[in-house]
C-alpha cells in the first residue's frame, strides 16, 4: 500500500454568513497525521471537527493553506480529480448517514463498492454488512431500520471500499453502548491493516481508546498527544 500521510499547513476555512459576518471554522491550522495512525479528533460542536474531515476528504475546499495526502496536493486538484481521490482513497462515515432511501441496505453498500470498482461487489457488500451485525437486515430499506442500524449501514459502506483512509464523523452517535463499542473496536482494528482512521467525537470518554487525541477549540488545536490518563482498552470505556 502506498504512503498516505496527511499534512495540513496553515489551513483556514472561513464561511461568510449573511452580508458581512465571517465564521472561522478552521484558522491557520497545521497538523501532520502519519499513515496507519488511529486519531481521535475531540471537541465541542462548532470547534471545526467536521470541517477538518470535509477538507481531508475533499468535500470542501480550504480558504487558504495547503493539504497534502500522500503525494497529492488536494487543495489544488480540480473537481473531477477530487471525485477520483474520494473514490479511491477515502471511506466516509457521515454523521447524517447519507443513505439512499430507495435502496436496500445491501444496495446502499454495493453501490459504493461498484463505484470503487471492487470485484465481487455484491458478496463484499454482504460480508461488510455481516461484519457490523446486519447480516439479517440486508434487504431492509433505511426507513425500516432504526437510527443505530442505519449508522451501521453507513459504517459498512465505508469499510467495503477497503480505502486507506477512514473518516468517521461521530460514528457512535446513534448507537447503543454495546453496539458502539463493537463499532469502535472494528475501527481501531483497521490499524492492523495499515489504514489511517480519524474518529471525530465530542465524547471525551471515546478519546481514551486512541494513542493520539487532537483536541480542537474554535478552529484551533488546543492539545495534541496521548489521552490525559493514558490509553485504555475499549472494554473499559463507559458512557
Amino acid at each position: 500500500m502506498s504512503n498516505f500521510n496527511i499534512r495540513l499547513q496553515n489551513v483556514s476555512k472561513h464561511y461568510v454568513m449573511g452580508s458581512s459576518s465571517i465564521v472561522k471554522a478552521l484558522d491557520n491550522f497545521s497538523v501532520n497525521i502519519d499513515h496507519g495512525e488511529v486519531v481521535v479528533v475531540l471537541g465541542p460542536s462548532g470547534s471545526g471537527k467536521t470541517t477538518l474531515l470535509n477538507l481531508i476528504g475533499a468535500l470542501e475546499n480550504a480558504t487558504s493553506g495547503t493539504i497534502h495526502v500522500g503525494t497529492n496536493d488536494i487543495s489544488r486538484i480540480k473537481r473531477q480529480k477530487q471525485f477520483t481521490y474520494r473514490r479511491e482513497t477515502i471511506g466516509f462515515i457521515f454523521q447524517t448517514f447519507n443513505l439512499f432511501p430507495t435502496l436496500s441496505a445491501l444496495e446502499n453498500v454495493q453501490y459504493v463498492a461498484d463505484l470503487a470498482k471492487i470485484k465481487h461487489s455484491k458478496q463484499k457488500a454482504i460480508e461488510s454488512l455481516q461484519t457490523v451485525g446486519l447480516g439479517e437486515r440486508i434487504r431492509h430499506f433505511p426507513h425500516q431500520l432504526s437510527g443505530g442500524e442505519q449508522q451501521r449501514v453507513a459504517i459498512a459502506r465505508a469499510l467495503v471500499k477497503d480505502a486507506p483512509i477512514i473518516l468517521a464523523d461521530e460514528p457512535t452517535g446513534e448507537l447503543d453502548f454495546r453496539t458502539g463499542r463493537q463499532i469502535l473496536r472494528l475501527l481501531v482494528e483497521q490499524k492492523q491493516m495499515r489504514k489511517t482512521v480519524l474518529i471525530v467525537t465530542h465524547n471525551r470518554e471515546i478519546s481514551r481508546l486512541a494513542h493520539r487525541v487532537i483536541e480542537l477549540q474554535a478552529g484551533r488545536i488546543v492539545s495534541d498527544g496521548p489521552p490525559k490518563d493514558g490509553t485504555v482498552s475499549i472494554d473499559k470505556l463507559e458512557w
